[in-house]
Formats: structure tokens, sequence, C-alpha cells
């Protein structure tokens, strides 16, 4: 397994990480995702740590915790072998204060997520998602506050925009305060918007990319195509689970599909497959986190790494993945001599 610098941090992450959204599935958005328990949770872990892949990332709000229980359970006896990236931000629970980047909120998610985990500290704790309604200086104060505690060892973010991300990190310099050296975002050949903004700043200010959903929301699956009904385990067959994720043509979704078909036998490797590996070379990515409803989904998304497409096979993907960007971003791509694409 490769291992990349975390951005500007000195810590050093495994290309794939395995999300647990699946773990639990206590309710009908996260049922759709997966149900797995304690017993096959503890086997993907097994799985994960033989192939060298040693972050796990969760979240408080996955299945109302109980996805942080059910790693915490997966790992115990070998916290030392493991890194653990969990989140919070989102509501999870019904008081005026059970929501946000607040200092009330964020110490009490990450005390509350320190319980379920069934450790004393997180390696990577990331907001996930801005909080207009309360000051930057606060909440920036407050994970500084979490870090000097020993409570968190790393920060990150996740789903922020440029100004966000930016105004965070000017803020974290004027204090002194420690820094995002990660950037949780969606990014996918399917969905590239994170190239316009959010990579030349990961790129200028060194922050790393965890890239979310990297199968386009569960679209490049090899299972999807036209003229062929949803697979049967596919989370798109939740109308709740597909309005709030990312939308795609299904026309554009084929033609990208077609791309991979092409590529994939070319290589021998499979259609997700060629999806991640064709993450794993784009500037800022630190790491692909890969979901896996079973030990066998799971050997089959670890088998993006240890090869790479060539040149010409990346040029082709992106032609057929590329989409028209807003203003300003068409504008300065066609003074490319001084803004060019942004470079490993």
């Amino acid at each position: 397994m490769e291992y990349r610098q975390l951005g500007g941090s000195g810590l050093k992450v495994p290309v794939i990480a395995l999300g647990t959204g699946t773990f639990g599935g206590n309710n009908e958005f996260f049922k759709a995702w997966g149900t797995t328990g304690v017993e096959e949770a503890t086997r993907l872990v097994d799985v994960s740590l033989e192939a060298g892949l040693t972050l796990f990332d969760t979240a408080d709000i996955y299945s109302s915790g109980e996805s942080e229980r059910i790693l915490g359970q997966a790992i115990k006896g070998r916290r030392d072998q493991v890194l653990i990236s969990t989140k919070a931000t989102f509501r999870n629970g019904p008081g005026p204060n059970d929501v946000g980047s607040s200092r009330f909120h964020l110490i009490r998610a990450v005390e509350a997520s320190l319980q379920r985990l069934g450790t004393d500290y997180i390696d990577l704790f990331q907001l996930h998602g801005f909080d207009a309604m309360t000051p930057v200086e606060e909440t920036l104060s407050t994970l500084n506050d979490l870090v000097r505690a020993g409570k968190i060892r790393y920060i990150g973010c996740s789903n922020f925009s440029g100004w966000h991300l930016m105004k965070s990190l000017a803020i974290s310099e004027k204090y002194g305060w420690p820094r995002y050296v990660a950037h949780q975002a969606y990014y996918s050949l399917i969905g590239r918007d994170y190239e316009q903004e959010l990579m030349p700043l990961g790129v200028d200010q060194k922050v790393g990319a965890f890239v979310w959903s990297p199968l386009g929301w569960g679209r490049l699956t090899g299972k999807i195509r036209r003229g062929s009904p949803l697979p049967e385990t596919s989370r798109l067959n939740s109308k709740l689970v597909a309005d709030s994720g990312p939308q795609v043509p299904d026309e554009y979704l084929f033609q990208v599909v077609d791309a991979l078909d092409a590529v994939a036998a070319e290589t021998g490797k499979t259609v997700p497959q060629v999806a991640l590996n064709w993450l794993l070379q784009r500037p800022t990515v630190a790491s692909v986190i890969i979901g896996a409803r079973n030990e066998e989904q799971l050997r089959q998304n670890l088998g993006a790494t240890g090869w790479a497409l060539t040149a010409e096979q990346v040029a082709r993907l992106d032609a057929a993945s590329e989409r028209p960007v807003p203003y300003p971003y068409f504008h300065q791509r066609g003074f490319s001599e001084r803004n060019p694409f942004p470079t490993q």
C-alpha cells in the first residue's frame, strides 16, 4: 500500500481508506449503504490491515453513532495499528445546540465520539460542513484546545467552499492555531467540480484531499448501464439517498462508463478499479475513501492500487468526463499561460 504525506503535515496516510458509512444501517438513509455488524466489520478491518490499509473514516451522524461504535469494537485491541478519522457539525440531536461547530457542540461531539470509538484520541477530526452561524475564531480556538488536550492529533474540514477554507487557514495562521491539513471533498470522474477552485487552493496551501464517494455516489460500479435496471443492492434504489447525493445526467454517465469500459478492457482491471486509479493520479489527492458492503467488494476496490494508468488512458478519461465550467473558471482556462492546471 502506498502512503502519502497528508497536506502540509508530517502524517502519512494510505492512498486508500475504508469508509464506514456501511456500518450499522439503522435508518433508511444508511440502510441503503449497508448493514454491516461487528463481526463482519471486524473481518473488513482484518482484510484492510493485511493489505496495508490502516485508515478508517467515520462520523458521528453515520447511523446515529452506530458506525463509530461498531468501528470501535472492530479495532479493539489494535488501536495502535490504525488511524481513525471522524467528523462532526451536522445535527445529531433535537436540541438547539446539537448542531454546528460551536465550542459547546464540538466539545460534546468529540467526547461522545471518543466514548463510542473506545479510544482516548482521534487521529484526524474533521468538520463535516461549514457553520456560517458560528465565528470561525470560536471553531478554530476550540479545535486548538482539543489538540493541546491530546484528544485530537490533526484537523480537517469537509464540504467547504474555497473561501470557507481560505478564511479558516488565514485565521489559523494569524493566531498560530493548528491548520486544516485535509479537506474531505466529493471528487470523481463524473464529479470534477473539485478541480476548479479547491484543487488549486489545496496545492497552494498544502491541504490534502480525502475523496468521498469516488465512484460517483455508486454510479461507477460497472453495474449501471444503458437500458439496464439498477442492481438490487444499489443505494440509488432509495429515492432519499439518490436525491441527497450529486446529480448526474444519464447520457453523461453512460459516456464516461463507455470510456471506463474501454480502458478496463485494455488494463484487465474492473471499471471501479480504473475509476479509483484515475483519482489516485490527480493533484492534491492524499487518500480515496472506499466503501464496502462485504469482503468481496473491499478486496476488489483494493485492486485499484499497485499499478497506474498510462498518460494516454488518463487523457481519454479526462476527455470523456470533461464538462463546461462556470465563470470565472472558463475565463481563467483561456489564460492558461498564467493559470496552468495544478500538477502533483
